[in-house]
């Protein structure tokens, strides 16, 4: 394909990141506002409150982030008292992260604020939007787990 030919405004990468990035910034900036957090520390935040107990690397591997941000939103996570940290019995390397009950009560904050986007987003899509582009979703999830495999 040409340079000349190619269409970024089409390019489906391009497409799904930039919506995704409107949206992200969107609900981040009213976390952020709310309760001071970063894009890191919702994200690991909701990692665990969402699935328990869990390693750094985990977190890593379910947010889609690097190590040294799990680090940091770690770190500042635990000054807050919202979660904690016990060493592996067996493996003295390996540290798993659960939240405190203070994490708890402020994720379950959290995702009120964040149904209340969700509800937001839903009318400015409406019905008909929302079922397209959980069909298209599927779709892509669907190709790109057969790719790896």
């Amino acid at each position: 394909m040409d340079a000349v030919e190619f269409d970024l405004e089409t390019f489906l990468p391009f497409r799904l990141n930039r919506a995704a990035e409107f949206i992200a910034l969107r609900f981040a900036a009213a976390y952020k506002a709310e309760y001071g957090l970063t894009r890191p520390e919702w994200r690991t935040l909701a990692a665990l409150g969402s699935s328990g107990r869990m390693t750094a690397t985990a977190v890593g591997a379910h947010s889609t982030m690097h190590k040294t941000k799990v680090s940091r939103a770690v770190f500042t996570l635990e000054e807050r008292r919202w979660l904690k940290r016990t060493q592996d019995e067996d493996d003295r390397r390996v540290e798993h992260l659960e939240l405190t009950a203070a994490g708890h009560n402020a994720y379950r904050e959290l995702t009120r604020l964040a149904a209340d986007y969700s509800a937001e987003l839903a009318r400015l899509i409406g019905e008909d939007g929302l079922q397209a582009l959980s069909v298209g979703l599927n779709a892509v999830e669907a190709a790109m787990a057969r790719r790896r495999r």
